[in-house]
C-alpha cells in the first residue's frame, strides 16, 4: 500500500486542502483511495461526508485510538496529519508513510515554522528508521507578490541540515475554485475546466512526482 502524508505542525497551511485533491486525483484514475483524517478538527471527514455518489469513490480510514483502520483493498492512503504535532506522535505518522508533502504559507512565521519543524524531523530521523521522500508546495499563493517571490526562492533552495536538497514541487495559487469545490465535496479537477485550467495546470509538477517513482522510498517499490 502506497502512504501519502500532507504534514506540517502549523495549522491553517492547506494540509487538507491537499490531502482531499490528491485523493481524489488519484481516485479518478482507478486507484482504490483511502483518506486518513487525523485532524480534531475534521475537515478532511467533513469533506468526505459531503462528497456526491457520482464522484470517484474515496474511502474514510477511520482512527481508533492509535490504529487506523484501513479499508484492505485501499491501494493508496492518503493522511491528513493535525497541527502541533511534535516528538514521538510526529515520528509515529511519519514512520507510516512513504512520502511526505509539506506545504508552506508566503509568510516570515510560516518560514520560520517549516525551518524548525525540519530541524525536529531530522532529529527523529533513527527513530523514525526509514528512508521517507519529500518535497515542498508553496500554498495558498498570491502572484506576482514580493512575499511570493520570497516564498519560492526560499523553497528552491532548501535543504536539510545534512545539505540534503528538498525537492520543491509547485506553486498554488490562492484561488476561490478551491473553496467552492470544498464546499461541493470535490476536487479542483472535478470542476469545469474552463473554470480551472489555470489550477490544474499549477497542479501538474506534483502530480508527476508522486505518481513517479521518484517519491517513493527505494525499499518500497514492489
Amino acid at each position: 500500500m502506497r502512504t501519502i502524508l500532507v504534514l506540517n505542525p502549523k495549522g491553517g497551511c492547506g494540509k487538507t486542502t491537499l490531502a482531499t485533491n490528491i485523493a481524489g486525483w488519484f481516485a479518478q484514475r482507478g486507484k482504490c483511495v483511502s483518506l486518513a483524517d487525523c485532524d480534531p478538527q475534521g475537515s478532511s471527514a467533513d469533506w468526505l461526508a459531503i462528497r456526491p455518489d457520482g464522484l470517484a469513490k474515496i474511502e474514510p480510514a477511520e482512527l481508533n485510538g492509535n490504529e487506523l483502520l484501513i479499508n484492505r483493498n485501499t491501494e493508496i492512503l492518503i493522511i491528513d496529519s493535525p497541527a502541533a504535532i511534535h516528538d514521538e506522535k510526529l515520528v509515529n505518522i511519519t514512520r507510516a508513510a512513504q512520502t511526505v508533502v509539506l506545504p508552506v504559507l508566503p509568510s516570515a512565521i510560516d518560514v520560520r515554522a517549516a525551518e524548525r519543524f525540519l530541524r525536529e524531523l531530522v532529529s527523529h530521523r533513527k527513530q523514525i528508521n526509514r528512508k521517507v521522500k519529500l518535497a515542498s508546495v508553496a500554498n495558498r499563493v498570491r502572484e506576482d507578490t514580493l512575499s511570493a517571490a520570497k516564498l519560492e526562492y526560499y523553497l528552491q533552495t532548501l535543504t536539510l541540515p545534512n545539505g540534503s536538497k528538498i525537492p520543491y514541487m509547485t506553486m498554488l495559487r490562492a484561488s476561490q475554485n478551491y473553496v467552492h469545490a470544498a464546499e461541493m465535496g470535490r476536487t479542483i479537477f472535478e470542476l469545469a475546466p474552463s473554470k480551472s485550467y489555470y489550477d490544474r495546470e499549477q497542479w501538474k509538477p506534483l502530480l508527476r512526482w508522486l505518481s513517479g517513482p521518484g517519491s517513493i522510498p527505494h525499499s518500497s517499490h514492489s
